[in-house]
């Protein structure tokens, strides 16, 4: 991040490149009290303005890049002298100069349509290349859906409370170790892979897991692989056994829990109707304790039912969870707990005391790293992952309980979505499919070419596109504000805490 100093130094008329540019896809303006900054998206630069600062940024904008109109206003509306427009023009050259403000995209011009057809593009030649690897999947990370039954009948589950419109099966061994050498086939060169353990409730199939766990190590060790193994539970199942084995196996677990007890146990009921909140708290705050507090994050949900949401992930943080994440409900626009654009300025207002009460907490010492506001702008996600997101369809497959393939966990049950079978190879049809999600990046998707949130929301949720719209590359509408509101937060909170920093 960037507080601008003067130097006089720069180029005298270097505004004479932002005549025709394009402000709303490449630069965002946000000011909240006295905080104000500005994020430049192509190169991920995040400048914190004093109020003159501010207002020249937004009056270039205003005028779209004329800066005698500027001049003008700045002037007359807001009464800045003509030495301080001068100086601070000054600064913008500089950070103009640096490549850190005003950038253009220069990844836009490799990636374009003509007709329905993909262009020849212009090779990037890394690991994380993601056209010319696209029709052949090389698969790092596999969601295994190790029980398709659960212990709890959530309102919003998108499993059907945990079958994925089957039947409600558990994973054998032999089809986990199918599974598994699948992945280790189809990753290829790649040194690092991932397995989740998911459901439905994966601990209701706990034996398979231990003995997929003890055989994906010995696999990946004898392929030199680095193994990264998660998993995610509701924790009504996590006795002292289970705690013992994922913590002396290592791996990483994600809690569910969505908040206060009357909004948890509205959404997170058992089979027979009654809420969970109770044991669940109890059990997953054992297994936090177990492992001091670290390689967990709990993860709640947020519906229209609860748009104060804020209160939640601040109740997860009282009971003594220190990761933890809320995030909105992925559903079909006609489900009745679905988010809608009247709930747009409630969330807006969530997101703000959320930011504005974890920088309190953190200013008095507390612990609390909350996933959804977390930005790494100086490493960052690779280039693949700023252009496609999660993978899903050719970096990261889900496998049910038959051993079919899936590009998804969210896609698991739809038949015009099976992408085969963990026994054979991804080809004929399945490979279409496959490259139709890899093909679906940001330069590929309706309005996400001129939005400023691209490169960090990387398009959205495929399955919340293909819910909303039919069409992966069709951004969910409420998808995309949801997303716009959360990041700007998030870059307000970064700023937050690098101006107390400093």
């Amino acid at each position: 991040m960037t507080t601008m100093k003067s130097d006089a130094s720069a180029n005298r008329y270097w505004w004479t490149d932002l005549q025709g540019y394009d402000f709303t896809a490449h630069i965002l303006t946000f000011a909240c009290g006295d905080l104000a900054f500005v994020y430049d998206v192509n190169s991920n630069s995040l400048h914190r303005l004093d109020r003159p600062a501010q207002q020249i940024v937004e009056a270039l904008i205003d005028n779209r890049g004329d800066v005698n109109a500027a001049t003008s206003q700045l002037l007359c509306e807001y009464q800045l002298s003509s030495e301080l427009i001068e100086e601070i023009f000054a600064e913008l050259g500089e950070l103009k100069k640096a490549g850190l403000l005003f950038t253009k995209d220069d990844l836009a011009r490799r990636y374009s349509y003509q007709g329905s057809e993909l262009a020849k593009v212009e090779r990037i030649d890394t690991e994380e290349e993601i056209v010319s690897e696209a029709y052949k999947p090389i698969v790092k990370a596999l969601c295994m859906h190790i029980a398709h039954d659960c212990n709890l009948r959530c309102t919003y589950c998108f499993a059907g409370t945990g079958p994925f419109g089957g039947d409600r099966s558990l994973m054998s061994l032999e089809t986990g170790q199918e599974a598994i050498e699948f992945l280790l086939r189809h990753s290829q060169g790649r040194r690092h892979i991932e397995i989740d353990f998911f459901g439905g409730e994966p601990l209701l199939n706990f034996a398979v897991v231990k003995d997929l766990v003890a055989y994906a190590k010995k696999r990946a060790a004898e392929e030199e692989k680095v193994l990264k193994l998660t998993l995610t539970t509701n924790g009504l199942l996590l006795d002292d056994e289970t705690t013992r084995f994922l913590n002396e196996e290592g791996l990483s677990v994600v809690l569910s829990l969505d908040g206060r007890p009357n909004v948890h146990d509205a959404m997170r009921p058992y089979i027979d109707g009654q809420g969970s909140y109770e044991e669940v708290v109890e059990n997953l705050q054992k297994f936090a304790q177990s492992r001091q507090n670290q390689d967990y994050y709990v993860r709640g949900t947020y519906t229209r039912h609860n748009p104060d949401f804020a209160a939640d992930a601040l109740h997860i943080h009282d009971l003594g969870f220190v990761h933890l994440s809320v995030e909105p409900v992925v559903a079909s626009p006609q489900d009745g707990y679905a988010l809608t654009m009247e709930d747009l300025p409630q969330i807006d207002e969530q997101y703000r005391i959320l930011a504005e009460e974890i920088h309190r907490r953190k200013q008095k010492g507390e612990e609390l790293n909350f996933f959804h506001f977390q930005l790494d702008l100086a490493e960052g996600p690779c280039l693949a992952k700023r252009l496609s997101g999660c993978g899903a369809g050719f970096e990261y497959m889900a496998v049910d309980p038959k051993g079919d393939l899936y590009p998804c966990h969210q896609f698991v049950g739809q038949e015009k979505f099976k992408l085969g079978h963990v026994s054979g190879t991804i080809e004929g049809q399945s490979q279409e499919v496959c490259r139709v999600f890899a093909d679906a990046h940001i330069y590929h998707k309706q309005g996400c070419p001129s939005c400023w949130a691209r490169f960090l929301c990387s398009g959205g949720c495929h399955a919340n596109n293909e819910a909303e719209s039919g069409d992966l590359r069709i951004p969910s509408k409420i998808g995309c504000e949801l997303a716009r509101i959360r990041l700007k937060w998030a870059l307000y909170a970064k700023v937050l805490m690098e101006a107390e920093a400093q």
